[in-house]
């Protein structure tokens, strides 16, 4: 174990953890006045719920020995065994580190995936959703792909979770919308507090340095390089959404700027610790015009995702795959991309897009089936009406009243 490592993954390890937070602000900031609360506690229920799973059983089906490609092995449940020695898969890191880590993935993806629901999921079914979905989808996921499953052999790169985090959460989001159906107000959200959606945006933009620097598994020249992609890739979103939305609607926005940075950090994922600096440049700014088109499709598809899940992290992650099978090269990390002779990767990295829009989308809507059997999936046409901060929690964000003397 690597003292220098160590204390590096930590920090990491708190900055992911900080992103959960700051998606609260983000999307509850996105949110009518009347379910900003509600919004925001889908994502600090998943601290709590979450971190509860991965700690009883998802650690061990995520990164537990494998089975057949497909799942962990028990030898890790409930955390046991983990105290003492290295990470099986850093032997540079304590093992509790490596773990703390990769919880805040999980965390953070089912926080993700709320942005599809707002304003019209009945809480205790988003509860036994989230529950089932960590340990049926995210779990399989991540084993898959970083913990030695049929994707990892068959070749598939993912540096720090453009499919476990990104794709997967749209793909659930995706099967969110369709089984919930429309809001019975179709009008288009007109954000309650977008200040608080800049702030989450920004603090989410810093939690990435450590999501994608923290993803090299130690403090050397891949962390750095890391988090430089994942810098001008951000940046070049920006200009991205921001060209195509001033060309498309005439005025730039707070509200496409800070997507097109999302849509950066989004699409950059995949590939931080496998492309160049200069491509880096090149995925972010594709990135931030494609999931500006993304976010439109909702309109020609006929499906309600509320807060644009599908358009910024299923359309930026699957690009973002695509691009690292085009862009890597080995001078980088080990591996060439299509652009430098090697096209065996770029058909890996499709059939992991297929693979993983397929298994959560399909997996995602036989949980909701199930949860709408003893649950019904959405709250009462009144309660949509009311607001979910009232009906569901009897709280309310903004006291507007004034009290007259």
């Amino acid at each position: 174990m690597h003292a220098a490592d160590t204390g590096f993954m930590l920090l990491c390890a708190t900055y992911v953890m900080l992103m959960t937070p700051a998606l609260a602000l983000f999307y509850g900031g996105l949110s009518r006045a009347k379910n900003v609360l509600a919004t925001s506690m889908y994502s600090y229920t998943s601290l709590g719920v979450s971190t509860l799973l991965w700690a009883i059983i998802g650690y061990t089906l995520a990164f537990g020995q494998d089975c057949g490609g497909l799942i962990g092995n028990l030898s890790y449940l409930f955390l046991d065994g983990i105290e003492h020695g290295a990470a099986p898969m850093a032997e540079n890191l304590p093992h509790t580190v490596f773990v703390a880590f990769q919880c805040m993935f999980c965390v953070l993806t089912v926080a993700l995936i709320s942005g599809s629901y707002v304003g019209r999921i009945r809480f205790s079914a988003m509860l036994l959703f989230s529950c089932l979905w960590v340990v049926c989808c995210y779990c399989p996921m991540a084993h898959w792909v970083w913990g030695g499953g049929w994707l990892a052999k068959l070749g598939a790169i993912d540096f720090a979770g453009g499919a476990v985090v990104h794709m997967a959460s749209a793909a659930a989001a995706l099967a969110c919308a369709h089984a919930l159906g429309p809001r019975k107000t179709r009008s288009a959200i007109q954000p309650s507090n977008l200040p608080a959606t800049l702030l989450g945006g920004g603090l989410l933009w810093f939690g990435w340095f450590g999501f994608n620097a923290g993803s090299a598994l130690a403090s050397g020249s891949l962390a750095g390089h890391a988090l430089l992609t994942t810098h001008l890739a951000t940046a070049a979103g920006i200009v991205g959404w921001m060209v195509i939305e001033w060309r498309c609607i005439g005025k730039p926005t707070s509200l496409g700027v800070i997507s097109g940075a999302l849509a950066g950090l989004v699409a950059i994922t995949p590939g931080a610790g496998y492309v160049s600096l200069a491509s880096s440049l090149c995925i972010g700014f594709v990135g931030g015009m494609l999931c500006y088109g993304g976010v439109l499709l909702k309109q020609r598809l006929g499906y309600d995702d509320a807060l644009d899940v599908v358009g910024i992290h299923g359309v930026g992650g699957t690009w973002g795959a695509i691009a690292t099978g085009l862009f890597a090269v080995a001078s980088v990390n080990q591996i060439n991309g299509f652009f430098h002779g090697n096209a065996l990767l770029l058909l890996w990295q499709g059939i992991s897009v297929v693979a993983t829009w397929g298994f959560v989308y399909g997996v995602s809507r036989l949980l909701l089936a199930l949860v709408n059997h003893f649950i019904p999936l959405r709250v009462s046409v009144d309660a949509e009406y009311i607001g979910l901060d009232i009906a569901e929690h009897n709280e309310r964000a903004y006291n507007l009243s004034r009290t007259v003397s």
